[in-house]
């Protein structure tokens, strides 16, 4: 049964970049479950651009180097599969929206993959619109996408990945350029791909803040190899961890240690208002038993 709701596999990989021998990543050997939100974090250099890539066959097929192990795919073993086949399954967006965006209009924009595939046109027009609807930006169909905020732009670049109809979304750091405006907006967006239309969500990141709310669970590299790979909760509780790998506590999280090691009995939470409730909780169970 397991094996049924596994969307993605690594089984042993390896790899290093062409004209280096030092491995990018190492002994990786993990399952991510369809419908997942998987945040992959680490310090820079820790590989998770390189595992970004590994998922639509961007390695091996465009950067060769050496890939040892196997990752499947929905199914495709990246090795073997077509880039072409696997774009059908997973799409990627982008740190810098500016360099996935190149057409003179939002709508033209979206419908460039579907139009690719020779699609009917009017599907394609039909596709892109439900796609700049389910991101937010119905009426910006006619606007240049150069005229867009940085936010607006990513948005555009997640639904030109959407008018693919992927299973897998993978986003490399595509907040890392954006205002906090628009590092939640894209967030939500990417929360409700999951939540509404059941995507598979890989993105690596360093806003621990919002990850910590919306992740089902975080993969730690480090030096290439797996340091962690569990629930926000089980991997923010161990500090030790983060005191290798060097990636910052979300302060919520920091909150929620402090008050645990003095023995209030609060449960982790993701944000101010829910840190509110459950310190509410903790004074009404308190004021209870007392």
């Amino acid at each position: 049964m397991e094996e049924e709701h596994t969307i993605v596999r690594f089984e042993d990989v390896w790899y290093h970049y062409p004209r280096t021998k030092a491995w990018s990543l190492k002994e990786i050997t993990l399952s991510i479950k369809k419908g997942e939100f998987i945040a992959v974090i680490g310090e820079n250099g820790a590989g998770k651009t390189t595992f970004c890539k590994c998922l639509n066959g961007i390695i091996p097929h465009t950067e060769r180097g050496l890939l040892k192990g196997r990752v499947i795919t929905s199914g495709l073993d990246t090795k073997t599969a077509y880039t072409s086949e696997l774009a059908l399954h997973v799409g990627i967006v982008l740190e810098d929206p500016d360099t996935q965006l190149f057409t003179t209009t939002v709508l033209n924009e979206v419908a460039f993959g579907p139009e690719n595939l020779r699609q009917d046109p009017k599907e394609i027009r039909e596709t892109a619109r439900w796609a700049l609807g389910v991101v937010g930006l119905e009426g910006f169909e006619d606007r240049p996408p150069t005229a867009l905020s940085g936010g607006q732009k990513q948005r555009v670049a997640i639904a030109s990945v959407l008018s693919m109809r992927p299973e897998i979304i993978v986003l490399d750091e595509p907040t890392s350029q954006l205002d906090p405006l628009g590092t939640e907006e894209v967030f939500e967006v990417v929360s409700q791909l999951r939540s509404r239309y059941g995507m598979t969500i890989i993105m690596s990141s360093h806003k621990m803040e919002e990850i910590v709310r919306f992740a089902d669970r975080i993969l730690v590299l480090h030096h290439g190899e797996v340091a962690a790979f569990d629930t926000p909760e089980q991997v923010f509780r161990n500090e030790e961890l983060f005191s290798e790998v060097q990636v910052a506590i979300p302060s919520t999280v920091e909150l929620a240690g402090y008050l645990q090691k003095r023995n209030v009995p609060v449960s982790l939470f993701s944000s101010v208002e829910e840190g509110e409730s459950e310190i509410r909780r903790c004074l009404r169970g308190a004021g209870e038993r007392s």
